[in-house]
């Protein structure tokens, strides 16, 4: 059964021309002029690329510091002992422990959005990875987030990291900010993660490989993005 749409989304939808692929410039515009939102929505930008994603060499995965930020307070933890736990708290860490994290994560608490930790914690933090796993919060090191620069790894993820990943479809997700910024930022962000999937592009692709972008608000459509203007 097709999915029906509220009259707002209609509204929208209607001054999005689907057949056109906008400049990176006009559709930032638009997404924010039809954003209907009852507050600060995310606007998302989503590529499709040509990548086999069976093939280990083609599954993209890493991370980017947005240069405006997301828009977001991220809330941190780190799973570190000794110094280097007394190094995250200093960096602005909201949560930091070893053991008793990784049983109060057991017990079900999950009300984070960055998990960071030294490489020393991951036999432990392997145990929880069901948790963590499927809310893709498992410290990783294409990420940056499995790491002795416990600082360094904390400020960037306060200061608007975001990480990437192709789906199972080649497709990729990222959050770039808020509504609510203004468009020059909003176009530096979506610069910065673009740029950083082009330079991601796997050896063994051939031809065309950003087949299409596009960006959005949290519940408004989607607003078809020329490739050459990222």
């Amino acid at each position: 059964m097709a999915k029906k749409h509220g009259k707002k989304y209609v509204a929208a939808l209607e001054k999005v021309d689907q057949t056109k692929d906008y400049t990176l410039t006009d559709a930032v515009a638009l997404v924010k002029e039809i954003d209907f939102a009852g507050f600060d929505a995310t606007v998302e930008i989503a590529f499709n690329l040509n990548v086999d994603t069976r093939q280990a060499d083609q599954q993209l995965r890493g991370a980017v510091v947005l240069p405006n930020g997301t828009g977001k307070d991220q809330t941190v933890v780190v799973f570190a002992k000794g110094d280097k736990a007394k190094e995250a708290e200093a960096a602005g860490a909201d949560v930091v422990g070893d053991m008793d994290l990784i049983q109060r994560i057991q017990d079900g608490w999950l009300d984070f959005d960055v998990a960071i930790a030294t490489p020393d914690m991951m036999a432990q933090v392997g145990r929880i990875g069901r948790a963590l796993g499927p809310k893709g919060l498992m410290p990783n090191p294409k990420t940056g987030t499995v790491t002795m620069d416990v600082t360094k790894a904390v400020q960037e993820s306060k200061a608007g990291k975001v990480t990437y990943r192709t789906d199972r479809d080649g497709n990729v997700s990222v959050p770039v900010g808020k509504v609510s910024f203004d468009d020059a930022a909003l176009v530096g962000n979506l610069k910065t993660i673009a740029e950083t999937v082009v330079r991601a592009r796997p050896a063994a692709v051939k031809g065309t490989y950003v087949k299409h972008v596009s960006i959005t608000s949290t519940f408004g459509p989607s607003v078809n993005v020329a490739v050459d203007s990222l």
